[in-house]
């Protein structure tokens, strides 16, 4: 399923309509999300943040989410601009939270490693991924989307936040890292 959305983006003193699509990733999309994810981190390391570190996610990883059909593109222009990974097969590490709830019991989707090409950040690029999750569970007739992330990812949780997730508590992952739990209601 490929979706096509036009957004506006401000360009000096003119305005420019740029087309996006969204995609299911193919293997040889591996190589540019690789990149993308090789810049989110180094900037994590920059920022002393300890996720995406010790050679994950790799591309063994992107591989296995293009086979299972979770990894997703958003391209502009063209060419791949970010990158996220959506499952509707539940999420093991989200049976137990603590600290909190989630907002429901219903069927979700998860979406994990999602990025943005550095040099295109500020564009509204990560939400418009969000809002094509969102379009895919209405599709499949799902009313919620869980997500985690680390709790040094400020970015990511103001992503979230701007995009109406509500903070649900803290999650486990299987190495017993925390992360912070985020739902939302569609």
């Amino acid at each position: 399923m490929e979706f096509q959305l036009y957004l506006n983006y401000n360009n000096s003193k003119t305005q420019r309509v740029k087309k996006v699509k969204f995609r299911r990733s193919v293997e040889i999309d591996i190589k540019d999300i690789m990149n993308i994810i090789a810049q989110a981190q180094e900037n994590f390391k920059k920022q002393g943040i300890n996720q995406w570190q010790n050679n994950y996610p790799n591309p063994a990883v992107i591989k296995n989410d293009i086979d299972k059909g979770y990894s997703y593109v958003l391209l502009k222009d063209e060419k791949i601009a970010a990158t996220a990974a959506v499952s509707f097969d539940g999420e093991k590490t989200y049976e137990v939270i603590y600290e909190g709830s989630w907002l429901s019991k219903i069927e979700y989707a998860v979406i994990h490693r999602i990025a943005v090409d550095s040099s295109l950040k500020g564009q509204g690029l990560a939400s418009e991924i969000i809002k094509k999750v969102e379009a895919l569970c209405l599709n499949k007739g799902v009313h919620s989307i869980k997500v985690d992330t680390h709790k040094d990812n400020a970015s990511m949780q103001q992503l979230l936040k701007k995009n109406g997730f509500q903070y649900c508590g803290i999650i486990l992952l299987e190495d017993k890292s925390e992360r912070l739990a985020y739902e939302k209601l569609l």
